[in-house]
């Protein structure tokens, strides 16, 4: 729907309340697209992951400031060990969804909680002669 997504989001230590327009998380193969263009626009510090290399890289879009809502917790690197942690503040749920396919997601009630690091096992790409 088009109402703003609201969550408490948790990375490096830190923690904060948002309203927004949602997160964008990228790998290497994913970051030449829509997080390069969210990376570009705000002329963003964070190191976008290359193709091969184990990270993550996270942005918050349209972040909203307001009493209960902050925007310092808007974008960041995931590497290691590192978890994203997003804890769902919508009443009628929100959704997470992967690769801009809305019909394969998974609903985020309040309260449900939605980690994101690096998976132990990594796919490979063989290309045939």
């Amino acid at each position: 729907s088009h109402q703003s997504a609201r969550y408490r989001l948790n990375w490096d230590g830190r923690e904060e309340r948002q309203s927004s327009s949602g997160l964008i998380v990228t790998s290497g193969t994913g970051s030449t697209g829509w997080a390069r263009s969210i990376h570009q626009e705000r002329h963003s510090q964070v190191r976008l992951p290359d193709p091969t290399e184990l990270a993550l890289a996270f942005f918050v879009r349209e972040a909203w400031p307001s009493p209960t809502s902050g925007t310092m917790l808007t974008e960041g690197r995931i590497e290691g060990q590192d978890h994203l942690v997003v804890i769902s503040e919508m009443d009628d749920g929100g959704v997470a969804f992967g690769d801009g396919i809305e019909s394969d997601r998974i609903e985020l009630l309040w309260g449900q909680r939605l980690e994101i690091g690096l998976a132990q096992t990594r796919l490979n790409l063989v290309l045939g002669a």
